[in-house]
């Protein structure tokens, strides 16, 4: 594919997942998104072919320029759209699928110095929000959302989404694995909360204890009375 074909293909999924898009030349002006990414392309091919060191130095430059960091070894499938593009930090040994959408300060790393494969892939059609973390060896399914300012450790399957710290499933293929809020493809802020839900769970169960406990209570008034009478009576007879 070459490059003027992938530059239209971005172009197009800007305007696909930012309703703030204007004409493509402004978006090939003012996105450091796609500037970092059409800057990573470049330098993915230089590592590919021995040529690190430059590779490296370029991406430092990209950073500068843009505010996204990714090494030049990570590997990005097409489409690839990051929003707002500032404190993006994709590790080396990243693999991110097609129509990817990160949002700013996004981390995709590693959690500590182990060697090989030590950070992230990333299946087709994920969305990673504000201030996510997505850390180790782990696979993010196809069609996955994770909400902004989760922290994900752990292999997510296809079609979930992932709030929380940790980060936890709370919907999957369509139905909720806890009481979560409805699409937040590109509303993520109005993802699930599962602290709230459990908290909220919590008051309901307690709510029913105290009606048991009144209803009980209520029932021992009654035998007491009971009791009661059937001692008067008792009395009365002796």
């Amino acid at each position: 594919m070459s490059f003027i074909s992938t530059i239209r293909e971005d172009i197009g999924a800007v305007r696909q997942n930012d309703p703030a898009a204007q004409s493509a030349l402004v978006i090939f002006l003012s996105y450091p998104g796609l500037h970092a990414k059409w800057a990573h392309t470049f330098e993915h091919w230089l590592w590919g072919r021995g040529a690190r060191g430059l590779a490296r130095v370029l991406s430092q430059f990209t950073r500068f320029m843009t505010g996204v960091e990714i090494h030049p070894a990570a590997r990005i499938g097409r489409r690839f759209f990051i929003d707002h593009a500032m404190g993006v930090v994709i590790g080396e040994t990243t693999v991110i699928g097609d129509d990817c959408v990160l949002y700013q300060g996004v981390t995709l790393g590693g959690t500590g110095n182990e060697n090989g494969k030590r950070h992230p892939t990333l299946g087709d059609r994920v969305t990673v929000g504000t201030g996510a973390k997505v850390l180790g060896n782990i696979v993010i399914g196809d069609d996955v959302r994770i909400g902004g300012n989760s922290v994900v450790v752990k292999d997510v399957p296809p079609a979930s989404t992932v709030v929380g710290v940790p980060g936890r499933v709370v919907r999957r293929n369509g139905q909720r694995v806890t009481e979560a809020a409805d699409d937040a493809r590109l509303h993520h802020e109005n993802l699930p909360d599962p602290v709230e839900e459990d908290s909220q769970h919590n008051r309901e169960n307690i709510a029913k204890n105290e009606e048991r406990i009144a209803e009980l209570e209520a029932q021992v008034r009654e035998l007491a009375a009971a009791v009661k009478r059937l001692r008067g009576g008792a009395g009365e007879t002796d």
